[in-house]
């Protein structure tokens, strides 16, 4: 197969979407880009402005030190941390998020999450809101695979889902969500670097394309004349879509933050573009791709921020790198969404595959713990500046307001307007499978 953007990689016996984009896909056979663009379409098209962004917390965030402080508690369970005050009363949160503070009145911390059925540390749980552990054919799909499928591109130009997560030691920790059973054609564009270098046309003019493409449409007649269902009839349309696709500037313009206010660049900050370990870096520019990306069209961006996994010097890690890295992230994305009236339409939430446990382990680190974890949402809509959920005194069991994954995604969907409770999607037996697992929209956040 002949790629107009250089050799093509196989990973892991599955193609990317990026890896899709090549000329001999879109002569002949095979799941190509105007297949691609062709089953977003039959899906249906629209122009809302709605879209969600997913913060990944790899290897899961310790939410007694960042939201749900204990300072009742024993020293070997409360840890070193103060609580602060917020802008909202009542609130208290982490000396060290002293940015997310100033700005509670446009969140929602959750105190008491839970729906992990173990301690493992994958991200399937944040991008599905289902446990691995209820299986159906093919896997369930990521929640941007779904809008894909769904909802597909607001313009041809712009994926519908995009993940800027980069390639990890621990592979979940790199996963920007998969498409499960609704296939390659929803999973996620991946702009990582090795992408952004083949987004162009090497060493190929565009007169140089125009004579590919006068090549593809003679071939597409090869097809058409052989095709007696009449099934090819459209595919003119597609390819151009497909051609719209690798010559616009749209998708690279919204990946070069050169383009952006200088000022606010200054205001998200850079962080640390490398890898932490086997999780993913501490990328601050990629709240702002996300941003970027969004507000050209993407329904869904999914970023991995990370890796909190602290089994020990929990709090020399949080208050030295990810705390204050994630605080400035967090509150600049917040802040920028508001500010360029994007708060009604983008929800943003940030969360971990589990909590961590209340006591303090031997090596100043605390261990996993399924039982109850935290997360934050923002935007979208929703009514923020409130807490939703409590633990008990020592942190480490819900007392009340049990909130499930299924419950936060129930309510992005309900916030794109989507109904959760309707909406089924078909898996490979043509089976439909409603979005979410018995649960219900958040009525405090509606």
């Amino acid at each position: 197969m002949f790629s107009i953007y250089g050799k093509s990689q196989r990973l892991c016996s599955t193609w990317t979407r990026r890896e899709l984009l090549t000329v001999g896909g879109l002569g002949f056979g095979g799941l190509a880009l105007p297949s691609l663009l062709r089953a977003e379409a039959a899906n249906g098209v629209r122009n809302s402005r709605k879209a969600i962004i997913m913060i990944y917390m790899c290897g899961a965030p310790p939410h007694q030190d960042m939201y749900d402080l204990k300072m009742s508690a024993p020293s070997e369970i409360r840890g070193e941390f103060k609580p602060i005050d917020t802008n909202v009363a009542g609130i208290q949160i982490c000396e060290h998020l002293p940015r997310l503070a100033k700005i509670m009145d446009k969140l929602v911390p959750l105190r008491s999450l839970h729906g992990s059925p173990d301690g493992d540390h994958d991200s399937f749980i944040c991008y599905t809101g289902r446990s691995k552990r209820s299986l159906v054919p093919g896997q369930w799909p990521s929640l941007g695979s779904t809008l894909s499928k769904l909802q597909g591109a607001r313009t041809p130009e712009i994926p519908p889902f995009i993940g800027l997560s980069p390639k990890t030691g621990h592979p979940p920790y790199g996963s920007p969500g998969h498409p499960g059973f609704l296939g390659v054609a929803n999973s996620a564009f991946r702009p990582n670097g090795e992408a952004m270098g083949e987004m162009q046309l090497k060493g190929i003019s565009l007169d140089r394309l125009g004579d590919r493409r006068q090549l593809l449409s003679s071939l597409d007649h090869m097809r058409r004349d052989v095709d007696t269902s009449g099934s090819m009839d459209a595919l003119d349309s597609f390819q151009q879509q497909a051609m719209n696709l690798l010559t616009s500037s749209r998708l690279v313009e919204a990946l070069d933050l050169s383009k952006e206010d200088p000022a606010t660049r200054a205001r998200y900050g850079q962080g640390d573009a490398k890898n932490y370990g086997d999780g993913a870096p501490r990328n601050l520019e990629h709240f702002l791709l996300a941003r970027r990306l969004v507000e050209a069209g993407a329904r869904c961006v999914t970023l991995n921020f990370g890796r909190w996994d602290f089994h020990s010097n929990n709090f020399s890690e949080f208050k030295n790198t990810h705390g204050p890295q994630f605080d400035q992230g967090m509150s600049a994305l917040v802040e920028d969404l508001h500010a360029r009236g994007l708060d009604k339409d983008v929800s943003v939430v940030a969360w971990g595959e589990f909590g961590r446990t209340p006591f303090i382990n031997k090596d100043a680190g605390r261990d996993h713990w399924p039982q109850v974890g935290g997360g934050l949402l923002a935007c979208g809509g929703m009514r923020t500046g409130q807490v939703i959920g409590a633990t008990d005194r020592l942190g480490g069991e819900i007392a009340n307001r049990p909130v499930h994954f299924g419950e936060v995604f129930a309510t992005l969907y309900h916030q794109l307007g989507i109904n959760p409770i309707t909406t089924t999607v078909n898996d490979p037996t043509g089976r439909p499978h409603y979005l979410v697992d018995a649960h219900q929209p958040m009525p405090e956040l509606i």
